[in-house]
């Protein structure tokens, strides 16, 4: 009887640390670019930080923000009026819940003002049915531009 409830609690002592951390692979993967505080690098690397959030008020910017991860981005983009043009290196070695713990992270941390009431976290199962159509980066960019004019966004 000790075994099994040994085995229990070792097990859910365990369990956090199997779950995706958003936080240390937000740093891991984009804080080289983006900042340790999501705002970027002024005319190299837009900020996430009061930005992103803007997208997740529509399932199509949902898709929008994985696939930044996943695929990438190439092309010319605008944020707070700021203009940039580079390449984001696709991710696609992250598995479908570090994706959505660093959405979320990303999220939660920096975009709390823009998020709507409902918002409701990435899971891994979502960010899998967006992986599911592959594009390329600069098949994101156009992505980009059509949920940013569905947005309002400039």
């Amino acid at each position: 009887m000790r075994k099994p409830l040994l085995l229990l609690v070792t097990l859910l002592a365990l369990a956090p640390l199997a779950l995706a951390d958003g936080a240390a692979d937000y740093g891991k993967f984009c804080a080289s670019c983006h900042g340790a505080t999501g705002q970027g690098t002024q005319g190299v690397f837009p900020p996430i930080a009061n930005w992103a959030g803007q997208f997740v008020k529509a399932d199509e910017g949902r898709a929008y923000l994985s696939h930044v991860l996943v695929f990438g981005l190439q092309g010319q983009i605008s944020a707070f009026g700021k203009t940039y043009n580079g390449f984001m290196p696709p991710f696609a070695q992250l598995s479908n819940a570090q994706v959505a713990a660093i959405l979320n992270y990303a999220l939660n941390e920096w975009n709390k003002d823009l998020l709507p009431k409902d918002f409701k976290p990435f899971t891994a199962d979502e960010v899998a049915k967006y992986r599911a159509k592959a594009l390329s980066p600069a098949d994101v960019h156009k992505e980009r531009a059509e949920v940013a004019k569905k947005l309002g966004l400039k």
